[in-house]
């Protein structure tokens, strides 16, 4: 059997468990090959099918996601090691970078709460090559994965993980402030309806928050003006029904906020400035 004709056959299996079966089969043979999903279509679909791929199919159609499968995710232009201890980068959460470059494209130092696989702190850090960061999770594995994408980045000297939970008492006495702080808490509803490659699949902690999901922005917002310098920015990124509640949760605790949509104009990300900055 070709690999084309592996892919068609693997596709065809796919499309009860994928919104994407193609796209999938083939993520899953160049991942095998070793070779880029270009490459794969260019060079590869005449040969013949290799061994091993009926089971990362088989993966594949028990909902496992393809970036689990692969181990690899890209975000804003990187590749990030992940796997089921942290979440899938999503490129919708992109905005958020975008809106902290551009808010403090000066920041020195960056703190990223819930920094999972690392996306968000690195590919910021990337960015600012006179920055340095922190990146905080209460998830032991969490924070090996994002140590492991630094250094593969480059960027192990500028970026230190460790491990902190905002639900525990004097979790950020030892942090200092920062000129910018990125957030992507936990924020879905305990009972809202997932895939299930997500809710079978990515961890249960970085995802849930409550019944509203806004327990976590409850808890950690009204610390971040204590976190922040004088001038300082947070960016936290929001569930696309949770701009109003968010906001007023904010501006509670002193900030003034603005709102950033993703590419689907979805309300995406609240930036944060200290009211008396306004």
């Amino acid at each position: 059997m070709t690999i084309a004709l592996a892919i068609r056959e693997a596709a065809e299996a796919l499309a009860a468990a994928s919104d994407t079966p193609r796209l999938d089969a083939e993520l899953l043979m160049a991942h095998l090959l070793g070779v880029t999903r270009s490459e794969l279509l260019l060079r590869h679909m005449k040969e013949p099918v290799v061994a091993g791929y009926a089971s990362l199919v088989v993966r594949r159609m028990k909902h496992e996601p393809v970036a689990y499968i692969t181990g690899i995710q890209e975000f804003y232009g990187l590749e990030f090691l992940v796997n089921s201890d942290v979440l899938i980068p999503r490129s919708d959460s992109e905005v958020l970078v975008d809106a902290a470059l551009a808010a403090n494209p000066d920041a020195k130092r960056v703190l990223d709460c819930g920094t999972g696989s690392g996306a968000l702190l690195l590919a910021v850090l990337a960015q600012l090559p006179n920055a340095e960061g922190v990146g905080i999770d209460q998830s032991q594995g969490a924070l090996e994965v994002a140590a492991a994408n630094a250094a593969r980045l480059g960027l192990a000297e500028r970026a230190r993980m460790a491990k902190a939970d905002w639900h525990e008492e004097a979790w950020a006495d030892a942090l200092g402030r920062f000129d910018l702080i990125l957030a992507n808490p936990p924020y879905v509803e305990n009972a809202a309806e997932l895939s299930p490659s997500v809710r079978e699949h990515e961890p249960s902690g970085a995802l849930f928050a409550g019944p509203e999901g806004l327990d976590d922005y409850r808890i950690l917002i009204p610390h971040l003006p204590d976190l922040l310098t004088e001038h300082g920015i947070a960016l936290i990124e929001i569930g696309a029904t949770q701009a109003e509640a968010v906001s007023a949760i904010a501006k509670a605790a002193g900030f003034s906020v603005r709102l950033h949509r993703d590419l689907a104009n979805h309300p995406r990300a609240l930036e944060l400035v200290h009211s008396n900055e306004i």
